[in-house]
């Protein structure tokens, strides 16, 4: 969001905007109009499908694996090889969308994500698989800061965008679940080809829709890419997301796993300080250093590593300690699912009321009141009563976490640094995603006490009291470190600023 006479630009009466079709605006809306509502549905879907192969895979590759002949050490690379490229490029991806087009990536993206989920569920070996994972990630990567930089500056900054979202942010944790339990309908019923299939023809009609919604997006002057900035901060989190994934899978220890880990940080080390020199710097060191970008990232890296890392440990429960199959284990989480979506549209109403600072707070609480419980689980099914109530109520803390985390991390902005904004936040979530299921799986396998029943309910119990612990710092980080917007008393009102003042001649768009 740039400010125009110190009036935020597409929340004042008389700003020039463009529409969606190319039109020039010149009120910003106070409700969604039907085009915004394509708009919307269209950059949902999309969002939502990329949600849904982040776990649909999960429960399918034990049948992977003995039906294209990976070996037992190279199975987890179905997933590393997507999580990898998915997180490594999405910041560079996501300041590629502000200089070369926003609609023109999202589209890229979307083409390369249905051939390359065409050729997985083609796939004649490990070899062409792997190959289909990593297009799907730098797709993956490409899609998602394009579409929520493309959702951003199709909303004025406000309860639009926050409404925008928050629905966005309920569907991408719902999607994470809804991958689970359909990825086990998915390969019990037809194949786990159709986990990878599935996608072509929703990217198909994405495809088909968006050119007629989505307005082009880009800055007039086109600035130079900064590629050391790129290389480094690409190779540095390709590194860092490797070494935690390695660590997770055979120890903290591991000589290979630290050294990858130190390099990792050595060249984000490198990445801070090419950007403080450079002229055009990939993300600014200005940008950085906002309260709402630095501190608003993080804690959204918490939200997710603790709420995936928990869907691993609840199905590492119903699995390994109540005997659940993997099918019924993925449908469990359909509560969460449910909460996820009740969070995500309770989301906006809560910040409008209250403001994004005590929405980060209050979805954090909530959702360590729900996961603290769950170290009571025991080895019989009656424990059921308190896991699927837990998580349903952790979901919606989880949502008002995430969607807090999102508004907060991309308010405040110029629209021609919403890309970089957004690549940041997905960067974020990205990072968290990967992360949390190899960290989480070292601190339960660490505290295992055996292979029976109660020594791997121990592993388990002591990981979600760490999850637990690191939902109470990403509360504290709010609590301390972001400070209360100035504008909250106009969105508490539940209407955005959309008259200058009085006394205030016509806002005009200055040049860029």
């Amino acid at each position: 969001m740039s400010v125009v006479d110190g009036v935020p630009e597409g929340a004042v009466a008389g700003a020039v905007a463009t529409g969606p079709a190319g039109a020039r605006e010149e009120t910003a809306p106070r409700r969604l109009t039907p085009r915004m509502r394509l708009t919307l549905v269209v950059l949902l879907v999309a969002q939502f499908m990329l949600a849904v192969d982040f776990s649909i895979l999960n429960v399918a590759l034990p049948v992977i694996g003995e039906g294209l002949g990976f070996s037992l050490a190279n199975l987890q690379w179905i997933a590393t090889a997507f999580a990898l490229c998915a997180a490594g490029f999405t910041l560079l991806f996501g300041r590629v969308a502000d200089l070369f087009g926003r609609r023109r990536l999202f589209l890229g993206g979307l083409a390369v994500l249905g051939v390359a989920s065409l050729a997985g569920g083609l796939a004649t070996g490990p070899e062409m698989l792997i190959a289909a994972r990593v297009l799907q990630g730098l797709a993956t990567a490409a899609v998602t800061p394009a579409g929520l930089s493309l959702l951003t500056t199709s909303f004025p900054e406000g309860p639009l965008r926050e409404k925008a979202l928050g629905l966005n942010g309920a569907l991408m944790s719902a999607g994470f679940t809804t991958g689970a339990i359909l990825g086990g309908v998915l390969t019990d019923l037809l194949s786990w080809r159709w986990s990878f299939l599935i996608n072509v023809p929703v990217a198909a009609a994405v495809l088909v829709v968006a050119p007629m919604v989505l307005a082009e997006s880009r800055p007039a002057a086109r600035p130079r890419l900064d590629l050391p900035g790129a290389l480094s901060v690409t190779l540095g989190l390709l590194a860092v997301v490797y070494g935690f994934t390695r660590a997770g899978e055979r120890g903290w220890s591991e000589p290979v796993a630290l050294t990858v880990l130190a390099v990792g940080v050595a060249l984000l080390v490198v990445f801070y300080v090419v950007e403080r020199a450079g002229s055009a710097p990939l993300v600014p060191v200005t940008v950085l250093a906002r309260r709402t970008v630095a501190w608003g990232n993080i804690a959204g890296i918490l939200a997710f590593v603790t709420e995936t890392s928990l869907v691993f440990l609840l199905t590492l429960y119903l699995q390994q300690v109540l005997g659940f199959s993997a099918l019924a284990a993925g449908l469990s989480f359909g509560v969460l699912g449910l909460g996820t979506v009740l969070g995500g549209t309770l989301a906006p109403r809560v910040i409008v009321r209250t403001g994004t600072r005590a929405t980060l707070i209050t979805g954090a609480l909530v959702q360590a009141a729900a996961t603290a419980p769950l170290l009571a689980l025991g080895t019989d099914r009656h424990s059921l009563a308190l896991l699927l109530p837990a998580t349903f109520v952790g979901g919606v803390g989880n949502m008002l976490l995430i969607v807090g985390f999102m508004v907060t991390a991309t308010s405040g902005l110029p629209d021609h640094e919403q890309g970089m904004a957004t690549g940041l936040a997905t960067m974020s979530q990205q990072i968290g995603i990967t992360m949390g299921t190899p960290v989480m799986s070292a601190v339960a396998t660490g505290a295992m006490t055996g292979t029976t029943v109660t020594g791997i309910l121990h592993g388990i119990r002591t990981a979600v009291a760490v999850d637990t612990v690191l939902v109470l710092v990403a509360a504290l980080t709010a609590a301390l470190f972001l400070r209360r917007t100035p504008d909250r008393s106009a969105d508490r009102a539940g209407t955005a600023r959309l008259t200058p003042p009085p006394a205030s001649p016509a806002p005009t768009r200055r040049p860029r």
